[in-house]
């Protein structure tokens, strides 16, 4: 893919309850969900957003607590993966090689956040995280133990800068993430002790309290919000567990001014 190095290009919600994950978000987030491309198991499940874009997959992992990842784009997975190891990170999986999709590998920032390096078989630029578009990503959001360490790493792997920050009174800054003239995430510290870091993130909807009703219709968990975001968009957003426990934020505008 034609993204910059370090540009986030795919979703991926690892859960061993798939049919029930995809009956879960097709309504909350208008999600289409299709068989996987040439070269992926069989049971990959790719999800596109209404405007017909690739957003993420839906890969089933029986035994560990679901989780939702992100595939950071890269021109040289090995490379990158080396330099990870270099800069105090983990490799735990690959470079390895998708026939007719791509190479990638699966690795932890030094704090434990996990990630994916990925080098897509396609020229197309990936549009998954598009924050205006619904169903796409529209916030890419690292809690982690170590701010600045963190801010470090990225910084030296993919040239991340510091664009801005707001105060979150006992926990220090909301760091905004830079890249290539975007702001495309931010870091936080993570409010619990000793809990492992872990990359969090949140998709648009077209009405956030429509998008609160299919959660908890579709048996989801609120745990916070609706809240205003600060600036001007009149952007709302809320917390959420789906049915399985994977942690996911929506954000969206209030059209129908509910409660």
């Amino acid at each position: 893919m034609t993204n910059r190095d370090g540009s986030p290009i795919w979703y991926e919600l690892m859960t061993e309850a798939p049919d029930a994950a995809q009956a879960f978000y097709a309504p909350v987030l208008g999600w289409n969900f299709g068989a996987p491309p040439e070269g992926l198991e069989h049971d990959y499940r790719v999800f596109t957003a209404a405007d017909g874009e690739g957003v993420g997959g839906v890969m089933p992992m029986p035994g560990i607590p679901p989780t939702w990842a992100v595939y950071f784009g890269v021109a040289d997975v090995d490379a990158m993966a080396t330099r990870v190891t270099e800069l105090g990170g983990s490799l735990h999986k690959g470079p390895q090689d998708i026939p007719g999709v791509g190479r990638f590998a699966f690795v932890a920032d030094p704090q434990g956040a996990t990630f994916y390096l990925m080098r897509g078989d396609s020229d197309a630029e990936s549009t998954a995280f598009a924050p205006p578009k619904a169903g796409h990503c529209s916030w890419n959001e690292l809690v982690t133990s170590d701010q600045q360490a963190a801010r470090d790493f990225y910084g030296k792997l993919f040239g991340w800068t510091k664009a801005g920050a707001m105060p979150m009174g006992a926990l220090g800054e909301y760091s905004f993430i830079g890249h290539g003239g975007e702001t495309i995430g931010a870091m936080m510290t993570n409010p619990e002790p000793g809990a492992a870091a872990f990359w969090n993130f949140a998709f648009t909807v077209p009405d956030i309290d429509r998008a609160k009703a299919a959660v908890e219709a579709g048996g989801g968990r609120l745990r916070h919000g609706p809240v205003e975001l600060p600036g001007d968009q009149g952007d709302w957003l809320i917390q959420i567990d789906d049915p399985q426990g994977a942690k996911l934020m929506l954000t969206g505008k209030r059209r129908g001014g509910g409660a």
